[in-house]
């Protein structure tokens, strides 16, 4: 019957039957079994929006970081049933996203002092407890008027094995009388050694706070991922003037491939692209969605693709704001870094104008000074051409550097505006169909 329950409330929103919108804000709930169910049962009517449960239930606390990790994106936070496995997947580094616990000491741990009094076995004054901190064992005691003298803690969260010998080393040395654990499997393991133990389990009143504060840590997350943010891409090679003559239209065919891409990669993260010059673009989006094509800002927006179709390398700024006006302002001032070589890359801030992140790291390079990409093609060029011949087409480079003529023709107009080759009049042909374009590659630079 508990599965029932969970697996409905899981996929049932509140108020789904009654023609209310369903709610887009998710909580994964992640714990023992029997919390967990206890945890969905109450979510809906404790929760100050509306919400979505997805139960990630496990039957051992060290199971928690890949319980978080199957949840993935999907859910704005995270409520633990205890804080250990909060504590474990913390410091797994799993937490992505918001995420809090329901609370063990105060009531609960009176409640569990009040049981443990209960049983004969038992003297509350003299027991272990694991997990919770000495000022709320203190505080507990002292509100019971107990004396906490005799009680030992241990608040390290570890492995179900090293906390149940800690709570039978005690006992069998006869400093204690029994234990009080947050830990169901370590209260397993005690009550099949012998050993009386009371486990602290969490109030109505616990549970109802926790999922309170795990859905506003869910609706503020998913508010700062909806925040405006702009990012501006400005391309070098055709904001700098030719260096060779080379023909017009190539550059506005090159302009055309790279709004064409950018518009792309924007439909793929629901952004939109607008080109502002010649020789840049701005796409407006949100937080959440640049940050997902940016590995969570560690790596430029769409400058992998533009260079491996385009052969381009880019400037990239972005910047957040509460308008597009002041987000664009951002972005700028953060590409205005970036060309004024004070960041190597490209540079996120966030809407107070400070640096959302350390730059991305550039990989280590050897040593020698770096070759520009276009010297790189013209090395891989000059070493399959035949009998001196430096006079190449798109389709002969494509050949020789294995990639698509297309890809090739653009490689070539970027040797041409790095002043590496030479474009030459069109070969006219009685064909139908664009002239064959062909380039003298200036091999000589190699030498230099």
């Amino acid at each position: 019957m508990g599965r029932t329950l969970v697996e409905r409330t899981e996929d049932t929103p509140r108020g789904s039957r009654l023609g209310t919108v369903t709610p887009d804000l998710t909580i994964g709930v992640v714990g023992s079994h029997d919390l967990v169910e206890r945890v969905m049962l109450m979510g809906h009517s404790a929760a100050p929006v509306p919400c979505r449960l997805v139960a990630a239930a496990y039957r051992d606390e060290q199971e928690a970081a890949d319980k978080v990790t199957r949840l993935g994106p999907g859910v704005d936070a995270c409520l633990f049933a205890s804080p250990v496995p909060f504590e474990l997947a913390r410091r797994a580094g799993v937490l992505t996203m918001p995420a809090t616990h329901v609370q063990l000491g105060g009531a609960a741990l009176v409640a569990a002092i009040a049981r443990a009094s209960l049983d004969e076995r038992i003297d509350p004054r003299r027991v272990s407890l694991d997990v919770l901190g000495r000022p709320d064992i203190d505080e507990a005691y002292m509100d019971l008027n107990l004396s906490s003298g005799e009680v030992h803690s241990r608040d390290e969260p570890g492995p179900v094995g090293t906390i149940t010998a800690f709570h039978e080393r005690l006992f069998r040395q006869g400093a204690t009388t029994g234990a009080l654990t947050c830990v169901q499997g370590v209260s397993d393991r005690l009550t099949a050694a012998g050993v009386p133990v009371v486990p602290i389990r969490p109030t109505s009143a616990a549970v109802r706070t926790a999922l309170h504060t795990a859905s506003l840590l869910g609706a503020r997350h998913r508010l700062e991922e909806s925040q405006l943010t702009v990012v501006l891409v400005e391309v070098p090679t055709l904001r700098e003037p030719v260096r060779r003559a080379a023909p017009r239209y190539w550059r506005d065919e090159l302009r055309l491939s790279l709004h064409r891409l950018l518009v792309q990669e924007a439909n793929r993260i629901n952004a939109s692209v607008w080109p502002i010059d010649d020789h840049s673009y701005l796409v407006v989006a949100t937080k959440g969605s640049i940050a997902t094509a940016t590995d969570g800002f560690r790596v430029l927006p769409f400058a992998a693709r533009i260079r491996e179709e385009l052969g381009l390398a880019v400037e990239v700024g972005v910047g957040m704001g509460r308008t597009t006006h002041e987000a664009e302002t951002h972005a700028r001032g953060a590409l205005a870094r970036t060309q004024g070589g004070k960041q190597p890359q490209g540079f996120a801030v966030d809407r107070e104008g400070r640096a959302l992140v350390p730059p991305p790291r550039m990989p280590p390079q050897p040593g020698g000074p770096v070759k520009p990409k276009g010297v790189e093609v013209l090395a891989r060029l000059a070493a399959k051409l035949e009998g001196g011949d430096t006079v190449v087409d798109a389709e002969g480079a494509g050949r020789m550097l294995g990639v698509t003529p297309r890809t090739a023709r653009r490689l070539l107009r970027t040797l041409v505006d790095e002043g590496l080759a030479w474009p030459l009049p069109p070969n006219r042909t009685p064909q139908p169909g664009r002239p064959r374009q062909l380039y003298r590659l200036i091999v000589e630079k190699l030498n230099r």
